[in-house]
Protein backbone atom coordinates (compact mmCIF):
# COMPACT_ATOMS: atom_id res chain seq x y z
CA UNK A 1 0.00 0.00 0.00
CA UNK A 2 1.21 3.21 -0.73
CA UNK A 3 2.47 6.15 1.75
CA UNK A 4 0.39 8.81 0.53
CA UNK A 5 -3.47 9.50 2.29
CA UNK A 6 -5.87 7.78 0.00
CA UNK A 7 -7.56 11.56 -0.33
CA UNK A 8 -4.60 12.38 -2.49
CA UNK A 9 -4.93 9.43 -4.97
CA UNK A 10 -6.88 9.63 -8.53
CA UNK A 11 -10.79 9.41 -8.16
CA UNK A 12 -12.37 5.81 -9.65
CA UNK A 13 -15.62 6.72 -10.57
CA UNK A 14 -17.99 3.63 -9.35
CA UNK A 15 -21.47 3.80 -11.45
CA UNK A 16 -22.67 0.06 -11.29
CA UNK A 17 -22.05 -3.24 -9.79
CA UNK A 18 -20.40 -4.31 -12.44
CA UNK A 19 -17.17 -1.60 -12.39
CA UNK A 20 -16.90 -2.52 -8.58
CA UNK A 21 -16.46 -6.16 -9.68
CA UNK A 22 -14.32 -5.41 -12.92
CA UNK A 23 -12.01 -2.95 -10.35
CA UNK A 24 -11.48 -6.46 -8.08
CA UNK A 25 -11.31 -8.22 -11.27
CA UNK A 26 -8.65 -6.24 -13.11
CA UNK A 27 -6.21 -5.98 -10.53
CA UNK A 28 -6.24 -2.34 -9.77
CA UNK A 29 -7.56 -2.63 -6.60
CA UNK A 30 -4.53 -3.49 -4.83
CA UNK A 31 -3.18 -3.13 -1.43
CA UNK A 32 -5.33 -2.14 2.18
CA UNK A 33 -6.43 -4.58 4.11
CA UNK A 34 -7.25 -6.71 1.15
CA UNK A 35 -5.15 -9.93 1.60
CA UNK A 36 -5.94 -9.68 5.45
CA UNK A 37 -9.34 -10.59 4.66
CA UNK A 38 -8.25 -13.53 2.18
CA UNK A 39 -6.01 -14.74 5.84
CA UNK A 40 -8.43 -14.23 7.85
CA UNK A 41 -10.93 -16.17 5.25
CA UNK A 42 -8.17 -18.96 5.15
CA UNK A 43 -8.23 -19.39 9.02
CA UNK A 44 -11.71 -19.84 8.37
CA UNK A 45 -10.82 -22.88 6.49
CA UNK A 46 -8.04 -23.44 8.97
CA UNK A 47 -10.54 -24.09 11.42
CA UNK A 48 -13.08 -26.19 9.55
CA UNK A 49 -10.38 -28.72 9.11
CA UNK A 50 -8.53 -28.96 12.55
CA UNK A 51 -12.25 -29.54 14.27
CA UNK A 52 -13.20 -32.20 11.39
CA UNK A 53 -9.77 -33.96 12.08
CA UNK A 54 -9.56 -33.43 15.94
CA UNK A 55 -11.76 -36.54 16.48
CA UNK A 56 -10.45 -39.04 13.92
CA UNK A 57 -7.20 -40.38 16.47
CA UNK A 58 -9.12 -40.09 19.44
CA UNK A 59 -12.16 -42.19 18.01
CA UNK A 60 -10.92 -45.61 19.75
CA UNK A 61 -10.32 -43.58 23.38
CA UNK A 62 -13.61 -42.22 23.37
CA UNK A 63 -15.59 -45.83 22.36
CA UNK A 64 -13.33 -47.10 25.57
CA UNK A 65 -14.53 -44.21 27.78
CA UNK A 66 -17.89 -44.22 26.97
CA UNK A 67 -18.36 -47.86 26.06
CA UNK A 68 -20.00 -47.56 22.06
CA UNK A 69 -20.39 -49.68 20.27
CA UNK A 70 -18.98 -49.06 16.74
CA UNK A 71 -22.29 -47.80 15.33
CA UNK A 72 -22.31 -45.43 18.32
CA UNK A 73 -19.29 -44.74 17.43
CA UNK A 74 -19.82 -43.42 13.63
CA UNK A 75 -23.28 -41.39 14.70
CA UNK A 76 -20.54 -39.95 17.02
CA UNK A 77 -17.81 -39.48 14.19
CA UNK A 78 -20.37 -38.29 11.71
CA UNK A 79 -22.39 -35.57 13.71
CA UNK A 80 -20.43 -32.80 13.10
CA UNK A 81 -21.08 -33.74 9.17
CA UNK A 82 -24.69 -33.42 9.62
CA UNK A 83 -24.63 -30.14 11.36
CA UNK A 84 -22.87 -28.96 8.47
CA UNK A 85 -25.34 -29.87 6.21
CA UNK A 86 -27.81 -27.70 7.84
CA UNK A 87 -24.79 -25.19 8.56
CA UNK A 88 -24.56 -24.98 4.66
CA UNK A 89 -27.38 -24.73 3.52
CA UNK A 90 -28.78 -22.15 6.15
CA UNK A 91 -25.23 -20.49 6.24
CA UNK A 92 -24.98 -20.42 2.61
CA UNK A 93 -28.48 -18.30 2.29
CA UNK A 94 -27.37 -16.05 5.31
CA UNK A 95 -24.35 -14.87 3.07
CA UNK A 96 -25.93 -13.91 0.40
CA UNK A 97 -28.96 -12.82 2.34
CA UNK A 98 -27.32 -10.81 4.85
CA UNK A 99 -23.78 -10.44 3.72
CA UNK A 100 -20.23 -12.20 4.48
CA UNK A 101 -19.18 -10.45 7.40
CA UNK A 102 -22.10 -10.88 9.57
CA UNK A 103 -21.49 -14.57 9.03
CA UNK A 104 -17.76 -15.20 9.38
CA UNK A 105 -18.31 -13.33 12.76
CA UNK A 106 -21.60 -16.09 14.01
CA UNK A 107 -19.69 -18.92 12.92
CA UNK A 108 -16.54 -17.78 14.79
CA UNK A 109 -18.39 -18.12 17.93
CA UNK A 110 -19.75 -21.49 17.06
CA UNK A 111 -16.48 -22.79 17.01
CA UNK A 112 -15.42 -21.25 20.22
CA UNK A 113 -18.39 -22.43 22.17
CA UNK A 114 -18.32 -26.17 20.35
CA UNK A 115 -14.95 -26.95 20.97
CA UNK A 116 -15.42 -26.15 24.53
CA UNK A 117 -18.65 -28.32 24.53
CA UNK A 118 -17.01 -31.20 23.10
CA UNK A 119 -13.73 -30.97 25.60
CA UNK A 120 -16.03 -30.92 28.65
CA UNK A 121 -18.45 -33.29 27.12
CA UNK A 122 -19.51 -35.71 30.25
CA UNK A 123 -21.29 -38.23 27.98
CA UNK A 124 -21.49 -39.42 24.70
CA UNK A 125 -24.99 -37.38 24.10
CA UNK A 126 -23.23 -33.99 25.06
CA UNK A 127 -20.67 -34.98 23.08
CA UNK A 128 -22.83 -35.41 19.87
CA UNK A 129 -24.53 -32.62 20.47
CA UNK A 130 -21.35 -30.29 20.54
CA UNK A 131 -20.20 -32.04 17.75
CA UNK A 132 -23.07 -31.29 15.65
CA UNK A 133 -23.13 -27.37 16.91
CA UNK A 134 -19.27 -27.59 15.64
CA UNK A 135 -20.49 -28.84 11.85
CA UNK A 136 -23.01 -26.47 11.98
CA UNK A 137 -20.34 -23.58 12.32
CA UNK A 138 -17.74 -25.44 9.59
CA UNK A 139 -20.76 -25.41 7.45
CA UNK A 140 -21.82 -21.94 7.48
CA UNK A 141 -18.06 -21.28 7.48
CA UNK A 142 -17.00 -22.62 4.15
CA UNK A 143 -19.95 -20.37 1.88
CA UNK A 144 -18.39 -17.17 3.32
CA UNK A 145 -15.09 -18.17 3.41
CA UNK A 146 -14.93 -19.15 -0.39
CA UNK A 147 -17.25 -16.00 -1.27
CA UNK A 148 -14.63 -14.01 0.56
CA UNK A 149 -11.67 -15.57 -1.16
CA UNK A 150 -13.28 -15.25 -5.07
CA UNK A 151 -14.43 -11.53 -4.13
CA UNK A 152 -11.23 -10.07 -2.94
CA UNK A 153 -9.08 -11.85 -5.58
CA UNK A 154 -8.59 -10.60 -9.32
CA UNK A 155 -9.81 -13.05 -12.04
CA UNK A 156 -6.26 -13.92 -13.13
CA UNK A 157 -2.95 -14.23 -12.59
CA UNK A 158 -0.85 -14.35 -9.51
CA UNK A 159 -3.10 -14.19 -6.47
CA UNK A 160 -6.32 -14.89 -8.65
CA UNK A 161 -9.85 -16.31 -7.68
CA UNK A 162 -8.31 -20.29 -9.11
CA UNK A 163 -5.52 -19.78 -7.06
CA UNK A 164 -6.79 -18.29 -4.09
CA UNK A 165 -9.85 -20.29 -3.84
CA UNK A 166 -7.22 -23.48 -4.92
CA UNK A 167 -5.54 -22.02 -1.46
CA UNK A 168 -8.12 -23.78 0.74
CA UNK A 169 -6.64 -27.15 -0.21
CA UNK A 170 -3.16 -26.20 1.44
CA UNK A 171 -4.81 -24.31 4.26
CA UNK A 172 -7.21 -27.30 5.31
CA UNK A 173 -3.95 -29.89 5.10
CA UNK A 174 -1.80 -27.40 7.44
CA UNK A 175 -4.91 -27.41 10.08
CA UNK A 176 -4.78 -31.34 9.75
CA UNK A 177 -1.25 -31.64 9.69
CA UNK A 178 -1.24 -29.61 12.75
CA UNK A 179 -3.97 -31.01 14.44
CA UNK A 180 -1.80 -34.30 14.87
CA UNK A 181 1.13 -32.06 15.47
CA UNK A 182 -0.90 -31.50 18.62
CA UNK A 183 -2.25 -34.73 20.04
CA UNK A 184 1.92 -35.48 19.12
CA UNK A 185 2.73 -32.62 21.61
CA UNK A 186 0.00 -33.70 24.01
CA UNK A 187 1.50 -37.69 23.81
CA UNK A 188 4.79 -36.31 25.17
CA UNK A 189 3.73 -33.90 27.37
CA UNK A 190 0.79 -36.04 28.90
CA UNK A 191 1.29 -38.80 31.57
CA UNK A 192 1.34 -41.97 30.16
CA UNK A 193 -2.14 -42.87 32.52
CA UNK A 194 -3.85 -39.63 30.74
CA UNK A 195 -3.42 -40.52 26.90
CA UNK A 196 -6.84 -41.34 27.24
CA UNK A 197 -7.54 -37.55 27.31
CA UNK A 198 -5.53 -36.62 24.12
CA UNK A 199 -8.76 -36.22 22.40
CA UNK A 200 -10.70 -33.66 24.81
CA UNK A 201 -7.61 -31.74 25.21
CA UNK A 202 -7.01 -31.75 21.39
CA UNK A 203 -10.48 -30.80 20.67
CA UNK A 204 -10.48 -28.09 23.12
CA UNK A 205 -7.31 -26.52 21.62
CA UNK A 206 -9.96 -25.67 18.57
CA UNK A 207 -11.34 -23.05 20.56
CA UNK A 208 -8.06 -21.04 20.23
CA UNK A 209 -8.03 -19.89 16.75
CA UNK A 210 -10.89 -19.43 16.70
CA UNK A 211 -10.61 -16.52 19.86
CA UNK A 212 -7.43 -14.91 17.70
CA UNK A 213 -9.74 -14.29 14.95
CA UNK A 214 -12.33 -12.63 16.28
CA UNK A 215 -9.91 -10.42 18.46
CA UNK A 216 -8.26 -9.06 15.18
CA UNK A 217 -11.45 -8.93 13.19
CA UNK A 218 -12.19 -5.53 13.87
CA UNK A 219 -9.06 -3.95 12.56
CA UNK A 220 -8.91 -5.70 9.15
CA UNK A 221 -12.14 -7.89 8.52
CA UNK A 222 -14.64 -6.14 6.01
CA UNK A 223 -17.93 -6.60 3.84
CA UNK A 224 -16.87 -8.01 0.24
CA UNK A 225 -17.42 -4.65 -1.84
CA UNK A 226 -19.04 -7.09 -4.57
CA UNK A 227 -21.73 -7.82 -2.17
CA UNK A 228 -22.82 -4.52 -1.19
CA UNK A 229 -22.49 -3.16 -4.61
CA UNK A 230 -24.47 -6.05 -5.53
CA UNK A 231 -27.24 -5.13 -2.69
CA UNK A 232 -28.07 -1.49 -4.41
CA UNK A 233 -25.42 0.01 -1.71
CA UNK A 234 -22.42 1.47 -4.38
CA UNK A 235 -21.85 3.93 -1.21
CA UNK A 236 -20.60 1.13 1.08
CA UNK A 237 -18.93 -0.87 -2.17
CA UNK A 238 -17.12 2.43 -2.54
CA UNK A 239 -16.42 2.84 1.45
CA UNK A 240 -14.80 -0.94 1.56
CA UNK A 241 -12.76 -0.43 -1.75
CA UNK A 242 -11.78 3.10 0.15
CA UNK A 243 -10.54 0.79 3.42
CA UNK A 244 -9.72 -2.52 2.08
CA UNK A 245 -7.92 -1.79 -0.95
CA UNK A 246 -6.51 1.86 -0.35
CA UNK A 247 -8.57 2.99 -4.17
CA UNK A 248 -10.41 6.45 -3.95
CA UNK A 249 -13.82 5.06 -5.19
CA UNK A 250 -16.34 7.54 -5.30
CA UNK A 251 -20.09 6.80 -6.55
CA UNK A 252 -20.37 9.05 -9.53
CA UNK A 253 -23.55 11.44 -9.75
CA UNK A 254 -25.40 9.18 -12.70
CA UNK A 255 -24.56 6.17 -10.83
CA UNK A 256 -27.51 3.20 -11.19
CA UNK A 257 -27.89 0.77 -8.25
CA UNK A 258 -29.79 -2.25 -9.45
CA UNK A 259 -30.05 -5.25 -6.39
CA UNK A 260 -30.46 -8.67 -8.22
CA UNK A 261 -33.51 -10.49 -7.74
CA UNK A 262 -33.65 -12.57 -4.36
CA UNK A 263 -36.82 -14.33 -3.10
CA UNK A 264 -35.72 -16.95 -0.42
CA UNK A 265 -36.60 -20.74 -1.68
CA UNK A 266 -36.06 -19.11 -5.10
CA UNK A 267 -32.51 -18.52 -4.44
CA UNK A 268 -31.85 -22.14 -4.67
CA UNK A 269 -34.03 -22.90 -7.53
CA UNK A 270 -31.94 -20.20 -9.55
CA UNK A 271 -29.05 -23.02 -8.97
CA UNK A 272 -30.79 -24.98 -11.59
CA UNK A 273 -31.87 -22.67 -14.40
CA UNK A 274 -30.53 -23.72 -17.63
CA UNK A 275 -27.62 -21.51 -17.49
CA UNK A 276 -26.47 -22.82 -14.09
CA UNK A 277 -27.99 -26.45 -14.36
CA UNK A 278 -25.22 -28.56 -15.64
CA UNK A 279 -22.39 -26.77 -13.48
CA UNK A 280 -24.09 -27.08 -10.52
CA UNK A 281 -24.58 -31.22 -11.32
CA UNK A 282 -20.93 -31.50 -12.04
CA UNK A 283 -19.28 -29.37 -9.07
CA UNK A 284 -22.15 -31.71 -6.78
CA UNK A 285 -21.16 -35.22 -8.11
CA UNK A 286 -17.36 -33.89 -8.22
CA UNK A 287 -17.96 -32.73 -4.72
CA UNK A 288 -19.63 -36.09 -3.87
CA UNK A 289 -16.55 -38.24 -4.87
CA UNK A 290 -13.99 -36.26 -3.73
CA UNK A 291 -15.44 -35.97 -0.22
CA UNK A 292 -16.25 -39.57 0.26
CA UNK A 293 -12.97 -40.78 -0.95
CA UNK A 294 -11.04 -38.12 1.14
CA UNK A 295 -13.09 -38.64 4.30
CA UNK A 296 -12.46 -42.48 3.87
CA UNK A 297 -8.76 -42.20 3.59
CA UNK A 298 -8.02 -39.41 5.79
CA UNK A 299 -10.34 -39.63 8.54
CA UNK A 300 -9.56 -43.01 8.86
CA UNK A 301 -6.07 -42.61 8.52
CA UNK A 302 -5.12 -43.67 12.32
CA UNK A 303 -7.01 -46.76 11.33
CA UNK A 304 -5.76 -47.74 8.02
CA UNK A 305 -2.12 -46.90 9.39
CA UNK A 306 -2.77 -48.93 12.51
CA UNK A 307 -4.13 -51.80 10.30
CA UNK A 308 -0.97 -51.81 8.23
CA UNK A 309 1.90 -50.78 11.18
CA UNK A 310 0.06 -53.08 13.49
CA UNK A 311 2.03 -51.42 16.13
CA UNK A 312 1.28 -48.49 18.78
CA UNK A 313 -0.04 -45.56 18.82
CA UNK A 314 2.81 -43.04 18.57
CA UNK A 315 3.50 -44.54 15.16
CA UNK A 316 0.42 -44.00 14.21
CA UNK A 317 0.15 -40.87 15.32
CA UNK A 318 3.95 -40.21 13.56
CA UNK A 319 3.04 -41.25 10.13
CA UNK A 320 -0.17 -39.53 10.15
CA UNK A 321 1.14 -36.66 10.56
CA UNK A 322 3.77 -37.43 8.20
CA UNK A 323 1.36 -38.61 5.25
CA UNK A 324 -0.20 -35.43 5.72
CA UNK A 325 3.00 -32.76 5.63
CA UNK A 326 4.63 -34.76 3.71
CA UNK A 327 1.98 -35.00 0.85
CA UNK A 328 -0.95 -33.53 0.95
CA UNK A 329 0.32 -30.20 2.12
CA UNK A 330 3.00 -29.87 -1.05
CA UNK A 331 0.18 -31.39 -3.34
CA UNK A 332 -2.44 -28.30 -2.17
CA UNK A 333 0.58 -25.90 -2.32
CA UNK A 334 1.27 -27.21 -6.29
CA UNK A 335 -2.46 -27.25 -7.00
CA UNK A 336 -2.68 -23.21 -6.10
CA UNK A 337 0.13 -22.31 -8.60
CA UNK A 338 -1.44 -25.15 -10.66
CA UNK A 339 -4.92 -24.01 -10.74
CA UNK A 340 -4.20 -20.62 -12.60
CA UNK A 341 -2.02 -22.13 -15.45
CA UNK A 342 -3.69 -25.34 -16.09
CA UNK A 343 -6.86 -25.20 -14.71
CA UNK A 344 -9.28 -27.03 -12.36
CA UNK A 345 -10.76 -29.43 -14.98
CA UNK A 346 -7.10 -30.81 -16.08
CA UNK A 347 -5.85 -30.77 -12.59
CA UNK A 348 -9.06 -32.54 -11.72
CA UNK A 349 -9.11 -34.93 -13.69
CA UNK A 350 -5.36 -35.70 -13.23
CA UNK A 351 -6.00 -36.10 -9.68
CA UNK A 352 -8.77 -38.47 -9.76
CA UNK A 353 -7.08 -40.63 -11.66
CA UNK A 354 -3.71 -41.02 -9.17
CA UNK A 355 -6.72 -41.81 -6.53
CA UNK A 356 -7.97 -44.40 -8.71
CA UNK A 357 -4.87 -46.13 -9.00
CA UNK A 358 -3.48 -45.71 -5.24
CA UNK A 359 -6.81 -47.24 -3.98
CA UNK A 360 -6.96 -49.95 -6.58
CA UNK A 361 -3.06 -50.94 -5.59
CA UNK A 362 -4.21 -50.44 -2.06
CA UNK A 363 -6.93 -53.51 -2.46
CA UNK A 364 -4.36 -55.50 -4.36
CA UNK A 365 -1.82 -54.99 -1.41
CA UNK A 366 -4.15 -55.86 1.48
CA UNK A 367 -2.34 -56.93 4.47
CA UNK A 368 1.38 -56.09 3.49
CA UNK A 369 3.31 -59.18 4.21
CA UNK A 370 6.66 -58.10 4.35
CA UNK A 371 8.38 -54.58 4.51
CA UNK A 372 8.42 -53.76 0.86
CA UNK A 373 4.71 -54.35 0.52
CA UNK A 374 3.98 -52.18 3.48
CA UNK A 375 6.56 -49.14 2.18
CA UNK A 376 4.19 -50.04 -1.14
CA UNK A 377 1.38 -49.19 1.19
CA UNK A 378 2.32 -46.18 2.25
CA UNK A 379 3.62 -44.72 -0.81
CA UNK A 380 0.30 -45.67 -1.82
CA UNK A 381 -1.63 -43.45 0.65
CA UNK A 382 0.79 -40.41 0.17
CA UNK A 383 -0.32 -40.60 -3.35
CA UNK A 384 -3.78 -40.68 -3.12
CA UNK A 385 -2.96 -37.35 -0.43
CA UNK A 386 -0.83 -36.10 -2.49
CA UNK A 387 -3.51 -36.22 -5.66
CA UNK A 388 -6.28 -34.82 -3.52
CA UNK A 389 -4.21 -32.13 -2.78
CA UNK A 390 -3.50 -30.87 -5.88
CA UNK A 391 -6.52 -32.75 -7.86
CA UNK A 392 -9.85 -32.85 -6.66
CA UNK A 393 -9.12 -31.28 -3.38
CA UNK A 394 -7.78 -28.01 -4.34
CA UNK A 395 -10.46 -27.46 -6.97
CA UNK A 396 -13.25 -28.45 -6.78
CA UNK A 397 -14.51 -25.82 -4.39
CA UNK A 398 -13.42 -23.26 -7.97
CA UNK A 399 -16.87 -25.61 -9.59
CA UNK A 400 -18.82 -24.34 -6.54
CA UNK A 401 -17.86 -21.19 -5.97
CA UNK A 402 -16.59 -19.71 -9.52
CA UNK A 403 -19.69 -20.90 -11.64
CA UNK A 404 -21.96 -18.69 -10.22
CA UNK A 405 -22.29 -14.61 -9.99
CA UNK A 406 -22.00 -12.74 -6.68
CA UNK A 407 -25.52 -12.76 -5.76
CA UNK A 408 -25.69 -16.32 -5.76
CA UNK A 409 -22.12 -17.52 -5.07
CA UNK A 410 -22.90 -17.99 -1.63
CA UNK A 411 -27.09 -19.94 -2.18
CA UNK A 412 -24.45 -21.83 -4.30
CA UNK A 413 -21.58 -22.90 -2.30
CA UNK A 414 -24.09 -23.67 0.89
CA UNK A 415 -26.08 -25.95 -1.12
CA UNK A 416 -23.47 -27.56 -2.92
CA UNK A 417 -21.75 -27.79 0.90
CA UNK A 418 -24.74 -28.95 2.15
CA UNK A 419 -24.87 -32.44 -0.49
CA UNK A 420 -21.78 -33.20 -0.48
CA UNK A 421 -22.09 -32.94 3.91
CA UNK A 422 -24.43 -35.80 3.39
CA UNK A 423 -21.93 -37.75 1.63
CA UNK A 424 -19.83 -36.75 4.20
CA UNK A 425 -22.10 -38.54 6.90
CA UNK A 426 -22.53 -41.48 5.30
CA UNK A 427 -18.54 -41.83 4.35
CA UNK A 428 -18.03 -40.80 8.08
CA UNK A 429 -20.67 -43.45 9.43
CA UNK A 430 -20.14 -46.06 7.47
CA UNK A 431 -16.26 -46.28 7.03
CA UNK A 432 -16.15 -47.39 11.04
CA UNK A 433 -18.09 -50.29 10.12
CA UNK A 434 -17.11 -51.15 6.74
CA UNK A 435 -13.52 -51.25 7.55
CA UNK A 436 -14.09 -54.10 10.55
CA UNK A 437 -16.28 -55.77 8.18
CA UNK A 438 -14.22 -55.67 4.74
CA UNK A 439 -10.47 -54.98 6.21
CA UNK A 440 -8.63 -54.10 2.96
CA UNK A 441 -10.99 -55.21 0.77
CA UNK A 442 -12.73 -51.64 1.71
CA UNK A 443 -10.40 -49.79 -0.81
CA UNK A 444 -12.46 -51.23 -3.62
CA UNK A 445 -15.38 -49.54 -2.10
CA UNK A 446 -13.22 -46.40 -1.83
CA UNK A 447 -12.38 -46.77 -5.63
CA UNK A 448 -15.89 -46.08 -6.84
CA UNK A 449 -15.79 -42.24 -5.47
CA UNK A 450 -12.63 -41.76 -8.20
CA UNK A 451 -13.90 -43.55 -10.54
CA UNK A 452 -17.57 -41.60 -10.47
CA UNK A 453 -15.91 -38.07 -10.19
CA UNK A 454 -14.04 -39.19 -13.91
CA UNK A 455 -17.24 -40.00 -15.26
CA UNK A 456 -18.95 -36.67 -14.29
CA UNK A 457 -15.75 -34.78 -15.85
CA UNK A 458 -15.46 -36.37 -18.94
CA UNK A 459 -19.44 -35.87 -19.42
CA UNK A 460 -18.59 -32.31 -20.20
CA UNK A 461 -16.05 -30.29 -20.15
CA UNK A 462 -16.45 -27.40 -18.11
CA UNK A 463 -13.65 -24.60 -16.86
CA UNK A 464 -14.69 -22.40 -14.21
CA UNK A 465 -11.01 -20.91 -13.13
CA UNK A 466 -10.65 -17.61 -14.89
CA UNK A 467 -14.96 -17.54 -16.09
CA UNK A 468 -15.93 -13.80 -15.24
CA UNK A 469 -19.55 -15.04 -13.45
CA UNK A 470 -20.73 -11.54 -13.36
CA UNK A 471 -20.35 -10.72 -16.38
CA UNK A 472 -23.92 -11.00 -18.36
CA UNK A 473 -23.73 -14.21 -20.09
CA UNK A 474 -27.03 -15.12 -23.04
CA UNK A 475 -28.85 -18.09 -21.88
CA UNK A 476 -27.71 -21.74 -22.21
Amino acid sequence: MSAYPVAEREQVLIRSARDVTELVNSGAARGGHARMIVLLALGGIFLDAYDLTSLAYGITDIRAEFGLSPAAAGAVTASISVGAVFGAWLGGHLVDRLGRYRVFMADMLFFVVSALGCALAPNAEVLVLFRFLMGFGVGMDIPVAMAFLAEFSRLRGKGSKGSRTAAWSPAWYVATSACYAVILALYFLLPEAQHGLLWRFTVGFGAVPALVILLVRKKYMDESPAWAADQGDLERAARILRGSYGVNAVVAEDARAEVRESSGIGDFTRLFRRRYRSRTVQALVVGLAQTFGYNAVAYGLPIIIAGLLGQGALNTISASLALNLVFAVSGGLLGIRLARAAGAWPMTVAGFSVQLLALVALAVIGKPSSTAWLLAALLMLGAFMFAQGGGPGANYMAFASLSYPTSMRGTGIGFNQGVVRIGATLSLFFFPVLSAALASDVFWVIALAPALGLVALLAKRWEPVGYDADAREPVQ
